[in-house]
Parts: C-alpha cells; structure tokens; sequence
C-alpha cells in the first residue's frame, strides 16, 4: 500500500500543483471550507471524500498560496510546526486546540492555511496522520507513518517529539551543506559579473586612449583589449550559452538518474567537498535509521526511508544493496561493510549495537558525531576558501588593472 502512495504521489509531483477553494458537508452534516493544493479538481475531490468530506464546489484559485501573495512553506516552516506541536502536547494541551493555537499564532500565512485545514480534517473525524497525507507536499510518507505509528500505540507526544528533533536536525544539516556549496559558487557568480563589467565598460576607453597615442601595445594589454572586443561583440552569446549549461544542468539532474549517480560519484572524488559530502549521507542516514528504529518500524521499512534521506544517488544505491542483504538475512553491520560506502567506524558502532540490542541508540550516537564533523568542515571550509577567493578574484581584477596601465608605463618611459 505504502509503495502505491508513493508511486501514486510521485506521478503528481510531475505535474504542476494548483491550490483549489472547496466546500462541502462533513461526516456530521456541518457546512465546511477549505484549500487545497492538487493537480485539478478531480483529485481534489477524491481526497475529500477520503477525509469524509462530500464536496459541494471545488474551484481553482489563482491568487492561492502556491501562487499568491503568501509567503511559500518552506521545510523549516514543517520543522517548527512539528516542534511547537510536540511542545504543546507535552504540556497538556489537546491536539485541535494547540492546532488552533499554532495556526492562528503563525506569522506565514500559508502555514495559518495549513494547519488549520489540518485541523479541520482532524475534526471530521480523521486521524491525524490521513490529515496529514492529504498535504504530501510538506508531510513525506516518513513522517506519516511514523504519527500514525505513534497514534495506534498511544504515543503520539513522544513520536511528535522525535520526529520535530529529526527534522531539526536533518533541516540543520541540509543548510549547512548549501552554505559549502553556494559560498564558492557565489564568489565564481561575482568574479565573472566583475570581469565582464570591466571587459565590456571600462577597458574600452582605456582602448580609446591607446589608439590616440599611436604606440604598439604590450602583449598583455592586446590580449585583454582583444577579449573586451571579443565580449562586446559576442556577449550575449557567452550569456545564452551559460543560461543554457545552468538550465540543461538543473534538467539532466533532475530527469536523468544517471546523471544525478554520475554527479554524486563525482562530488563524492572531489577534494575536500567529497568528505564533506560523505559525513552528511553518513549523517542523514543514520539519523533516520535510528529515528525509525526507535518508533518501531521493521528494519527493511526503515532501510527505505534512510535510502529516500541520504541525499546521495551512490548512497541510496547502497542502503538498498543493504535492504536486499539484510532480507536475505544478513547482519546489517555486514551488510553495510560489504557496500563499501560507510566508514569503519560507523560499521563497528552498528556492530556493538547489534550486540547489545541499542541500535537506535547507536545510530543516534553516530549521527551527533557526523553531524558533528559536518559542522566543523563548513566551518574550516570557509576559512579555507576565503584565501583562494580574495586571490582568485584580484587575480582577475588585477591582470586586467596591470594590462591598462602597461601602455601609460611605456609612455612614460619613452619621455
């Protein structure tokens, strides 16, 4: 069943999603209201009378949150939801009302929209977790099973609780992985917006400056002068073709699964970004494992979901190896071995922990190490970067200044 959710989920994520207003009648015959993001009103419709709801009018709004004046969801929006909600019932306070508290409290007003549309599902009579599947969006198959886990053995504030720390950290990991990547990405972005300023505005009128005096140019400055006549006459060529390898990048990683495995083998080789990428699927990988593991979840479920987490297609590809070993029987700590993707460390952890009967509380353990180590590489990264940037960019700035001012040099000279 879960597997046809998720294929089904996935087939729609292809199309794109708009927000539908709907009203209807609920189990109870009370008029209800609400909004709802889908791909036309058909499913709209079928979601609704999943959640007990009989559907009057579904139209679509074109001025939604998806597509409006509202800010988007975004996952830490998710992550905090969760968090406040496990505060909530920790303190006493009954599900419907802390969702009432936190909607209405919510400054987003996407996340108000959500939240108490979640409310109302549940106030028809759904459990919470099919109030939640009907947002599969910002709720994942993960987070559903394990509330609904948590709602049929009576521990739903502590499944909230973990869950809200699982998403903490893996939303914590995951930024600290863009602010590696995009740091030296940024400072490329700018060093050639600078270059092609100086190339296209300024050092033509150094050119002007140049032809008056009649001498012959150092070769420095007649290779920079050629690159300014080169850039003006042909730059929105160089633009399209860099709009053209940025779109076709984003395509290929998303469509192709061979390039997305070729591209997470490649970074995993690169120097200094590939530990840094390794730590962090070692990271989510174990974070989930050890999440799963605790709420209960059979161990070939729980290897499914940790394979969607890791974030890597060579990763993925191993935790799945890992699923087929550990079904045919297999120790997952020698599973894991055999993939040889995870460092020994981690196998020997899961090892002891398999031993002892605490492979939750292991995995858990190894998951704070790496993600541990991932935040002290971000931050040696960027102080490690920070020497190459200010060479690379006056590098470029400064071959360009010194081709300038060699004719001004020779003038002077020959005077």
């Amino acid at each position: 069943m879960a597997t046809a959710v998720k294929k089904r989920n996935t087939s729609k994520k292809q199309k794109k999603q708009k927000v539908f207003q709907w009203k209807g009648v609920n189990k109870q015959g009370q008029k209800v209201k609400g909004s709802m993001p889908a791909v036309d009103a058909d499913e709209v419709k079928v979601a609704l009378r999943k959640q007990g709801v009989t559907p009057k009018t579904v139209n679509a709004d074109l001025f939604g949150s998806l597509g409006g004046g509202k800010k988007p969801i975004k996952p830490v929006d998710i992550a905090v939801f969760l968090r406040q909600l496990a505060t909530m019932m920790k303190a006493g306070v009954p599900l419907v009302q802390s969702f009432d508290i936190i909607g209405k409290g919510h400054e987003n007003a996407s996340v108000q929209d959500l939240v108490l549309k979640i409310k109302e599902d549940v106030e028809s009579g759904n459990p919470f977790a099919t109030a939640l599947r009907g947002h599969p969006k910002y709720f994942d198959e993960l987070v559903c099973d394990l509330i609904h886990a948590g709602e049929q053995s009576g521990t739903l504030e502590q499944m909230l609780d973990r869950i809200a720390t699982y998403k903490e950290k893996s939303e914590a990991l995951k930024s600290k992985i863009k602010k590696a990547m995009m740091y030296p990405i940024a400072v490329i972005v700018v060093s050639l917006a600078v270059t092609a300023v100086l190339l296209i505005y300024v050092v033509p009128m150094f050119k002007d400056l140049f032809s008056g005096a009649g001498a012959d140019l150092p070769a420095l400055t007649g290779m920079v002068v050629a690159a300014s006549e080169n850039m003006q006459a042909n730059w929105y060529i160089y633009l399209g073709v860099l709009i053209a390898i940025v779109f076709g990048f984003a395509q290929a990683n998303k469509n192709s699964p061979q390039f997305r495995e070729a591209k997470d083998r490649l970074l995993l080789k690169i120097p200094i970004f590939g530990p840094l990428v390794q730590k962090a699927a070692v990271a989510r990988y174990a974070r989930t494992l050890a999440t799963t593991f605790a709420a209960g979840v059979p161990l070939v479920d729980a290897l499914d979901s940790a394979a969607g987490a890791s974030g890597n297609t060579v990763y993925k590809k191993a935790i799945m190896k890992i699923k087929e070993d550990v079904t045919s029987g297999l120790q997952i700590n020698m599973a894991m071995t055999s993939t040889g993707v995870f460092p020994n460390m981690v196998n020997q952890m899961v090892a002891i922990g398999e031993e002892a009967g605490s492979v939750d509380t292991m995995l858990s353990k190894v998951a704070d190490i790496y993600e541990a180590e991932v935040d002290d590489a971000v931050d040696g990264l960027s102080s490690l970067i920070e020497p190459f940037v200010i060479v690379f960019i006056g590098g470029l700035v400064g071959t360009i200044i010194v081709a300038m001012y060699l004719p001004i040099f020779k003038l002077g000279d020959a005077f």
